[in-house]
């Protein structure tokens, strides 16, 4: 159980297996659930599913910050102390793509109702944005991480627990590090801490094979919700990051860490499994969580959503 500000994340014993030990830490692996597979009635039926939501319940905002304009969607309004759910899309998608099909998910909605939620898009990836002039210098991703905290002061947050995915893991990552004392918890999936250019998901064999509709839709949704040429920006950008710079303490003088509790999350076919496992290898085991998630490949909130959402519940202490 990790502690977050009064509230707590709680795994769900009957969903989980006990499996290794790595590096004095729990490792959980799920049960196989089945995958979304071509014919299944899933949420991932149609492809317009991606996008579909309660969307009259969110609202749109830019923000400016030091490092330019930035694009968020809010539902809800602060309550007391808690903590604001704030996510952080991958390289690839928007916030849409990647948190729609888990966020309209039952369970999920349940919880979001005690919660202020906060989608982030990186510049330039939100649904509909105007492309960036010829020669505009993209924000590092130092900088993204850099604009979260004006986010934060816009609405007044007082602290928040970030979800994010891929290069959207990295990001808050570095916002952790950098203002440890702005972040309650890290749900961190298929992050990767090395300074080395990032493996597209769609390009691992087995998910391509096993979810062959599921990413030829997703590659639809890229073509037509995301613009290419900004995408272009923010892949070369996350390509030129350099390592998160964090080391598990006792392990080399003055070693800088996460201080929030974190729950690390892979797809046991993913290609950021070694890295998920590498960026474990970092983190102080005692309010570290390690969880992985059969056959759920590079996408696990989409691909295994029940999953996802079943194993931690969000609550009042």
């Amino acid at each position: 159980m990790m502690k977050l500000l009064g509230h707590k994340i709680e795994l769900w014993a009957g969903l989980l297996l006990p499996e290794v030990s790595l590096s004095g830490m729990s490792e959980l692996r799920f049960p196989e659930e089945k995958p979304l597979l071509r014919g299944q009635d899933t949420e991932m039926e149609s492809a317009d599913n991606f996008l579909s939501a309660t969307d009259t319940d969110w609202k749109e905002h830019d923000i400016e910050t030091p490092y330019g304009m930035l694009h968020v969607v809010i539902r809800g309004t602060p309550k007391g102390n808690r903590p604001v759910i704030l996510t952080y899309h991958d390289v690839g998608l928007n916030h849409k793509l990647c948190f729609n099909t888990f966020f309209n998910y039952e369970d999920m909605q349940e919880i979001t109702k005690h919660f202020v939620v906060c989608h982030v898009d990186a510049p330039g990836q939100q649904m509909g944005a105007s492309q960036f002039p010829q020669g505009y210098q993209y924000p590092t991703m130092e900088n993204l991480a850099g604009m979260l905290p004006s986010i934060m002061q816009h609405f007044g947050f007082q602290s928040v627990i970030g979800i994010g995915v891929g290069a959207g893991a990295y990001v808050l990552a570095k916002f952790a590090l950098i203002f440890p004392e702005l972040v309650e918890g890290l749900v961190l999936v298929n992050i990767d801490p090395n300074g080395k250019g990032w493996i597209d998901w769609a390009a691992s064999k087995e998910e391509l094979m096993n979810n062959t509709e599921l990413v030829q839709n997703y590659r639809q949704q890229i073509g037509s919700c995301v613009n290419q040429s900004n995408l272009q920006l923010f892949w070369n950008m996350y390509n030129s990051r350099r390592d998160l710079e964090m080391n598990r303490p006792g392990t080399v003088p003055n070693a800088k860490t996460l201080r929030a509790p974190v729950m690390l999350v892979v797809g046991d076919n993913a290609p950021a499994e070694d890295s998920v496992v590498e960026c474990n290898s970092k983190l102080d085991p005692t309010n570290t969580t390690f969880l992985k998630m059969a056959d759920s490949g590079g996408l696990p909130q989409v691909t295994q959503v029940k999953a996802c959402a079943g194993c931690v519940e969000i609550s009042s202490v």
